[in-house]
């Protein structure tokens, strides 16, 4: 089940997709029945995104970092990836 699907334009070149998942059961590497992926994208170019793809769970790039993300609920998982796209912005 679709909850939330996202556009937010930030500037020309800058944009934030949120798209939020209800799954019947938890993807591989989660415990919870959320499905999702928020992105920060600057110039076609993926600078943020917190994801939970089966086989790897929760987690969060950075660039080409990766790194776990501890996934508590839906509203922290959203203020957690707005509070990074805000710091983000601000270093721009």
């Amino acid at each position: 089940e679709l909850l939330i699907d996202e556009r937010h334009v930030l500037s020309d070149n800058t944009f934030v997709e949120i798209v939020v998942w209800r799954v019947p059961r938890p993807v591989r590497g989660s415990r919870h029945r959320l499905k999702y992926r928020l992105a920060l994208v600057r110039n076609g170019m993926c600078l943020l995104r917190y994801d939970n793809e089966a086989g790897t769970g929760d987690h969060r790039h950075l660039g080409d970092a990766e790194r776990r993300y501890t996934f508590t609920d839906a509203d922290s998982l959203l203020a957690d990836f707005w509070r990074h796209v805000v710091a983000l912005e601000a270093m721009e």
